[in-house]
């Protein structure tokens, strides 16, 4: 059978751009991410683990073709150095082992963050598909097709409602936990034909490329945690991490990620100064209704008109949730929705929650703070106390 990952664009746009931050400015940082399932499958991850380690073994074989270097170096804040580095890069199989412990798999990528960083989504989607190979394909995709049948039919719904001041726009966000690969690419060329008006855009920048959608993504947690080793006080890695954008990318790709010491932690270090060169925030989690209205209270307090600015919801989000979101906030401020799970794996099965987080940069341990109970990933709770109490912030874990 066909390898799963049969280019390496078949990935998340926010990976390169992080990617080439680090690049440009900690290319020595070590870094470790370690995989885990939070919710409960059907059958032992573990079955999988002769299947995930020759897709692996595959995926150490892949290259960047020159046309798939021609498409990324077409991107104005894709700079020509990054693309000559992925030009001569693969990925180094002997950064990343998968194992089984028990009935868990186990993989874990340590080394280079430069090398290792961009693992996360391949495996993701690695696992998910092999997983979901196990069930029968025929009838969850026609499953998937009558549910995909029913979203296009809230869309033309939808759009003979009044408009709100701000157009409602959605994006595919379903890399990570898709059904198969296949899959995402039928569920996004149905969008695109059935709701061109509404859907603007993938994360997967090879769907992108070949659909002819605008790539979308800007910054993960990964990103802001690997600035809580990097030399600075512990206290003003947000602000370093920002600052360290917005040097990078000159306005560009300026979504902020609000949620790695959650919303309070980070509107403390949101000043004016961020607040006026960042076009917005996105939400990934905590209640998106309290987390909207602390955003445009922020910007009103610094007098910044939030009709020039931009919320985006990215957290578990489906269609009628959207919508709710939408009505909400659109006659206040510009909106966005990325839609991940409900888009590319609605097929009638139980979606395995699966995440490759950053767990430890520079031999030191990093976390997040998130606005929701469970999403909290951190290897040391001692570091943990202690980032709660430097923020002055009860995350969950």
């Amino acid at each position: 059978m066909n390898p799963i990952i049969q280019s390496l664009l078949d990935t998340d746009l926010y990976k390169f751009t992080m990617w080439q931050a680090m690049l440009h400015g900690h290319p020595q940082t070590q870094a470790e991410y370690t995989f885990l399932c939070r919710n409960r499958p059907e059958f032992p991850l573990a079955d999988l683990l002769d299947e995930v380690n020759r897709e692996l073994d595959a995926l150490c074989q892949l290259r960047f073709r020159q046309d798939e270097l021609g498409y990324l170096g077409s991107l104005r804040y894709i700079k020509s150095d990054f693309v000559d580095f992925l030009r001569i890069f693969n990925f180094q199989r002997e950064f990343i082992c998968a194992t089984a412990q028990g009935p868990d798999l186990k993989i874990q990528a340590r080394g280079p963050q430069v090398h290792t960083m961009g693992f996360e989504i391949y495996v993701l989607a690695i696992v998910n598909e092999l997983y979901f190979r196990r069930f029968d394909a025929q009838a969850a995709l026609a499953e998937g097709r009558r549910r995909l049948q029913a979203k296009i039919g809230l869309l033309h719904a939808f759009a003979q409602e009044p408009a709100e001041r701000n157009p409602f726009e959605f994006f595919d966000f379903g890399v990570r936990r898709r059904f198969s690969r296949d899959w995402q690419r039928e569920v996004v060329v149905a969008l695109k034909h059935a709701a061109p008006q509404f859907f603007k855009g993938t994360s997967n920048v090879l769907l992108a490329r070949d659909l002819d959608l605008v790539p979308i993504g800007t910054m993960a947690h990964e990103y802001l945690q690997t600035w809580q080793a990097l030399g600075v006080r512990l206290r003003d890695f947000q602000s370093a991490a920002l600052e360290s954008w917005v040097h990078e990318y000159r306005g560009d790709l300026g979504t902020a990620l609000t949620d790695v010491v959650g919303m309070d932690g980070f509107l403390r270090d949101f000043d004016l100064y961020f607040a006026k060169l960042f076009d917005g925030l996105r939400h990934d989690s905590g209640d998106p209704v309290a987390w909207g209205e602390k955003a445009l209270a922020h910007y009103e307090k610094l007098r910044i008109d939030a009709q020039t600015k931009r919320l985006v919801f990215s957290d578990s989000l489906d269609l009628p949730r959207a919508f709710g979101l939408y009505r909400v906030f659109a006659g206040r401020t510009q909106t966005g929705f990325g839609v991940g799970t409900n888009l590319t794996n609605d097929v009638g099965l139980e979606p395995i929650n699966i995440v490759m987080k950053l767990t430890r940069a520079n031999r030191q341990p990093v976390a997040k703070l998130a606005d929701s109970p469970g999403k909290t990933m951190c290897t040391d709770e001692t570091f943990l106390a202690y980032l709660r109490q430097v923020f002055d912030v009860n995350g969950t874990a």
